[in-house]
């Protein structure tokens, strides 16, 4: 699944109307977060989500309104009883949040975002202008300019709080970077599930038979060669998280020999704990690594959900990885 921005950019070059709404603030019990989108198009197309139900058709029929005036709007609903009970969302709290048919203006910007290899900061202001925050490249759409219009990049989002010249600000990052060593069936059945959850994936393998994009999504990088040359090559700018998933213990330890030195977010490798335990007290005796630097290895790699077929590994190793990037970026 692309990024949302990346949705965005694909939206403009089929060249129709449509408009961005999305949640700027949430109070209490809520089916979605601060910074949620989606595109309303004129004939009841949407990409991304608001949270589905009563609160999405609602933002749904005001976005259509939108489109046939041009005018920009905020929007405030109480999620009680008598908004959601027949479509079944009750859910107690609040939303405000913006329709913006004018976002297609703005594509200089979006295509920024979808692929921004850095942090981005962009915001609405109060006179409903999208723009970078911060005097940063690009400059602000005017809303006005956009009322007589026709028509109108998991990136990870921080989502700060409305200021009195904003209604809205989001600093977007580049999806956190994730190397798999081995192109067997658990990088297949990893693969295509870490790109939903907004990873950047590349193979390393030494099997063209293998690591090709009939086994991989077409977006995953693909580094094909001898394992020598494959473990020169360096991380790259955003934080990255390692799996390790070769064809046998002899690899999975050429792999890490490299690969523990250096700085990813996360590093994991199956097997089982005995393996690691073994593979510790070797790296140790030949001075391949220190302690310090094995400690941080997960292996077994993966929460312990009882997994069992190769599907539900990759789950598991992705639920790591969530949680790990969650911490990651609660840190910085």
């Amino acid at each position: 699944m692309a990024r949302f921005y990346e949705q965005l950019v694909a939206a403009l070059a089929e060249n129709r109307p449509f408009a961005l709404a999305l949640i700027s603030g949430v109070k209490g019990s809520s089916p979605q977060r601060v910074g949620a989108k989606a595109l309303f198009f004129p004939d009841g197309k949407i990409v991304g989500t608001l949270g589905g139900g009563c609160l999405e058709a609602e933002v749904h029929a005001r976005a259509k309104k939108a489109l046939q005036t041009g005018k920009p709007a905020t929007f405030e609903m109480v999620l009680d009883h008598d908004f959601g009970w027949d479509d079944g969302l009750i859910c107690g709290g609040s939303v405000t949040g913006l329709i913006l048919p004018h976002a297609p203006q703005a594509a200089e910007l979006w295509r920024k975002l979808a692929a921004a290899t850095e942090s981005v900061r962009w915001g609405v202001k109060k006179d409903f202008s999208i723009a970078l925050v911060e005097g940063r490249a690009g400059s602000p759409l005017p809303a006005a300019a956009a009322h007589g219009l026709s028509r109108h990049s998991i990136a990870t989002a921080e989502v700060s709080r409305p200021t009195s010249d904003w209604f809205y600000q989001e600093t977007v990052t580049p999806p956190f970077a994730l190397w798999i060593a081995g192109s067997g069936h658990v990088a297949q059945a990893v693969a295509p599930l870490a790109f939903q959850l907004d990873f950047a994936v590349t193979i390393f393998d030494d099997r063209p038979e293998l690591a090709n994009h009939q086994f991989f999504p077409p977006d995953a990088r693909l580094q094909v060669g001898p394992w020598h040359e494959l473990l020169k090559v360096p991380l790259p700018k955003m934080p990255a998280f390692g799996l390790i998933v070769t064809r046998g213990h002899q690899h999975d330890a050429l792999v890490l020999s490299e690969w523990i030195h250096l700085p990813f977010v996360f590093l994991g490798m199956i097997g089982s704990r005995r393996k690691a335990r073994i593979m510790r007290e070797e790296f140790l005796r030949q001075n391949i690594a220190r302690a310090e630097q094995f400690d941080r290895l997960a292996c077994p790699v993966g929460l312990e959900i009882h997994s069992v077929s190769t599907h539900e590994i990759a789950v598991s190793v992705m639920a790591q990885f969530i949680q790990k990037r969650a911490e990651a970026m609660t840190k910085s």
